[in-house]
């Protein structure tokens, strides 16, 4: 039965737990009942200690709980990305890259840009449970921030591309997201050579302006996007006092109890890896079968890109379909071990059925534990980027039309 959650979660999350006979949050409040309130003077040796442990280098940090066959990384601070060897990143190819990013020029109707679904000041994305594209048409899928996608390997929810270029041109030219046709856009570009003209020089070395080069300098743009500059990079830096008491415990929690670091880890809390979450909505009105569309493989229905972790507290709502508007909700759902849909009848055979990942195990958490845990991810949040000037020339109405 589908539900209206006024609390954790929005419509029909509840949906695929509900079909393993009990809600998510109705687990989460099973497993968690029973444990005792946190007594303060154990709470307060508890953080010293670990505060001592984790101001030491990451090689002394204590040792996190990872699964048998899973190679992990070490949180850490990432660096800006070089660029591939055919588009080395630079500061000029980086400054026409953002022109180029919110210029309505790009579309085919003139009116949206890439800055339409990624806004800086919605911690580059767009705080809609699915992206709008060409005449505001809702498209399938949750905008995912663009803060750091240049250390990714694979792209989209699906990894359906490999590089930040093919991924930029597929989204110019898909006729349900920004509908743009490359000669179109070059042309209408070339019209104001007044303006681009000296920046594609500074860019490539001359003013020449086609296709190849605009997917270019937007691919540059993203990866010099600037991230590491949060409380947590801070403390790892040396700054003790950039993070909470309760934020400290939470980085603990991530790296041992929570079984986070499985799957987000490495400088941007991410794995260009792929995991079926119960989410997969088989059979209903969300259904998404993720991966599988990309590969064809049975084992990959359901499956999507394991996101960031940079800035998650302000780039709800959550999941691949958007359908969490809240934190604490999606918290929840993780310490229930998440949804594990069951085949009805006429599916037991079904070699489409999703499985819910074996990485996703309930965590039995308290309240406590999953509020650390919450002041962890906030301390991930980014500093907030404004753009205060238009940075492409301007469009006439009629252009526009």
């Amino acid at each position: 039965m589908l539900t209206l959650l006024s609390g954790s979660m929005l419509l029909h999350a509840q949906d695929p737990a509900a079909e393993e006979g009990e809600s998510a949050e109705a687990a989460d409040r099973s497993a968690t009942a029973a444990l005792p309130e946190r007594d303060p003077a154990l709470l307060a040796a508890l953080t010293a200690d670990l505060r001592q442990r984790y101001s030491k280098s990451a090689k002394e940090w204590p040792t996190p709980e990872i699964d048998p066959g899973v190679v992990y990384a070490e949180l850490s601070t990432p660096t800006i990305p070089a660029g591939p060897p055919d588009n080395p990143t630079s500061p000029a190819k980086a400054t026409l890259g953002l022109s180029l990013f919110f210029d309505p020029r790009l579309s085919g109707s003139q009116q949206i840009s890439c800055a339409n679904c990624h806004s800086p000041e919605l911690g580059w994305a767009d705080g809609r449970s699915f992206a709008a594209g060409n005449f505001r048409r809702t498209l399938k899928r949750h905008t995912p921030s663009l803060l750091g996608i240049g250390h990714a390997a694979t792209f989209f929810w699906d990894g359906r591309q490999s590089t930040l270029e093919d991924q930029a041109t597929e989204v110019i030219t898909n006729p349900d997201e920004m509908a743009g046709d490359p000669s179109e856009v070059v042309a209408r570009l070339q019209k104001e050579s007044e303006f681009y003209a000296p920046l594609f020089t500074k860019a490539f070395g001359d003013a020449t302006i086609d296709f190849q080069r605009v997917v270019q300098a937007l691919a540059a743009f993203q990866r010099s996007l600037k991230v590491g500059r949060a409380p947590f990079d801070k403390f790892i830096a040396g700054k003790p006092g950039s993070l909470s008491d309760a934020a400290v415990r939470g980085l603990h929690l991530f790296r041992t109890k929570g079984r986070c670091l499985n799957c987000h880890q490495g400088p941007m809390l991410q794995s260009d890896t792929f995991h079926n979450l119960g989410l997969t909505y088989y059979g209903r009105k969300y259904e998404d079968l993720g991966r599988y569309k990309v590969t064809g493989k049975p084992e990959d229905v359901g499956r999507f890109k394991t996101p960031t972790l940079r800035n998650v507290a302000r780039t709800g709502p959550w999941m691949h379909n958007g359908l969490f508007p809240s934190l604490d909700g999606v918290l929840r759902l993780y310490n229930a071990g998440m949804p594990r849909p069951r085949p009805k009848a006429g599916q037991e055979n079904d070699p489409l059925f999703p499985k819910t990942d074996a990485l996703l195990k309930p965590l039995k958490m308290d309240a406590g534990e999953l509020a650390d845990l919450k002041a962890f991810l906030e301390a991930l949040n980014e500093p907030q980027v404004r753009i205060l000037s238009q940075p492409f020339p301007p469009i006439a109405p009629s252009q526009g039309s």
